[in-house]
């Protein structure tokens, strides 16, 4: 072989190695998405199952202004579903109390002018 068959040679090595991990990547992604996806659901399910329509509608109202707050009460309410914490289902008045008690107090905050 001459010097340029191997360089030719090395060059389609290089290409299909990178073609494949190409692939991999995007193999990788995708099941990544698909666990995400197959999470939320879980999520869902387990939100329906403890949580009344009312409470529900209130998390989504809460969702739509304050996604990251939102998100935040969704892991406590299921991390007192999983402990066993949550008797029956938890109702919009519950649901309101949980709210103001994962709301940062804004008092905290005294700025004081010199």
């Amino acid at each position: 072989m001459s010097d340029s068959e191997d360089e030719r040679l090395e060059q389609l090595r290089q290409e299909k190695l990178e073609q494949m991990q190409e692939q991999g990547g995007e193999e990788a992604q995708q099941a990544q998405q698909e666990a995400q996806a197959q999470q939320e659901a879980q999520k869902k399910a387990m939100l329906r199952q403890h949580l009344t329509d009312g409470a529900r509608k209130r998390l989504n109202s809460v969702k739509m202004s304050k996604p990251e707050f939102a998100e935040q009460a969704e892991r406590q309410i299921l991390a007192l579903a999983q402990s066993g914490r949550v008797q029956g289902k938890i109702d919009e008045e519950q649901m309101k109390q949980l709210l103001s008690e994962l709301k940062p107090d804004s008092k905290s905050f005294d700025i004081q002018h010199r």
